[in-house]
């Protein structure tokens, strides 16, 4: 069976986990996504930044409540499982096109045997 398409894909935005369906548009990256709304947003911090001197704020964990960090942890959870799926998507396609393991396993700084382990689904 091949890699899906994007179209065929559950593509949620890399920053703030909407889906596709819940924005106007996504741009696709190499394995991540970024929804209109977080441009947007990227361009509104991108043009304060510039008016401003100061650096702009970046919410650390040290500077976090626990309930903060503990409300962020689905979402990163979800980006996580996207950029992962998304890497089989790749590789899938890549083993359409007949790339060794050998290969896959190179590019991605792992042994041949690693990288069929981890994403040809077989045991």
């Amino acid at each position: 069976m091949p890699a899906p398409s994007l179209a065929d894909q559950a593509i949620h935005c890399s920053f703030c986990a909407k889906a596709k369906a819940d924005v106007d548009r996504v741009v696709a990256g190499p394995g991540v996504y970024i929804c209109n709304e977080c441009v947007e947003l990227c361009n509104h911090v991108l043009g304060e930044a510039s008016e401003s001197s100061t650096a702009a704020e970046i919410p650390w964990p040290d500077h976090m409540t626990d309930e903060q960090i503990l409300e962020l942890l689905p979402r990163i959870a979800s980006v996580s499982a996207q950029v992962d799926a998304n890497l089989r998507i790749w590789v899938e396609r890549l083993r359409d096109r007949g790339v060794t393991w050998s290969r896959i396993g190179s590019a991605l700084g792992m042994a041949r045997q690693s990288a069929w382990e981890r994403f040809s689904g077989e045991e």
